[in-house]
């Protein structure tokens, strides 16, 4: 099956699209929609639909992870990202794509093991999952495919009948 991983934002949005079986995960595309800076919020997410429609018409994938948003200190920048997110989950639910969504502490705990791994330890730990010859980056990039990877090892836990440990499989 096909996972489309999303971080969302409004100036970036990372993405990232695996294959996943019941042995393995491949990564088949990541990367980031940037908006135009210094753009009304509405263009914004006008363009990111758009981009995303692209990805979910190229790639076709059954499921989606959204990471879902955590702010405590800016509040106009929350309810920003929350407008982008909003977006994108209407565009993934009109294509008929499965939306699942996870917290970042839920997305670290299953690529590193750990909930409150840190940004540096992600992005290494999808460079081993994954074989890449380095780290992804930006960061938005990096959280995209570590969205799909959770959803990956959700949906093995699942159709194994298999208690949620924490761990990946």
């Amino acid at each position: 099956m096909k996972i489309l991983g999303i971080d969302p934002g409004t100036s970036i949005v990372g993405f990232s699209i695996i294959e996943s079986s019941k042995r393995k995960c491949r990564l088949l595309d990541y990367g980031c929609i940037k908006t135009k800076p210094n753009i009304p919020l509405e263009e914004k997410l006008t363009e990111i639909s758009a981009d995303l429609s692209k990805l979910v018409k190229q790639w076709k994938p059954t499921h989606a992870s959204v990471e879902k948003v955590f702010f405590s200190k800016n509040i106009k920048t929350a309810i920003d990202v929350a407008s982008s997110r909003g977006v994108i989950v209407e565009m993934l639910h009109r294509n008929n794509v499965g939306i699942h969504e996870f917290t970042p502490q839920q997305i670290k705990l299953s690529v590193c093991g750990y909930g409150k791994a840190g940004k540096e330890n992600v992005k290494k730990m999808i460079q081993m999952i994954f074989g890449l010859s380095e780290a992804p980056k930006p960061n938005d990039t990096a959280d995209a495919i570590a969205a799909s990877y959770c959803l990956a090892n959700s949906l093995k836990l699942k159709t194994t009948g298999r208690e949620r440990s924490g761990r990946p499989i």
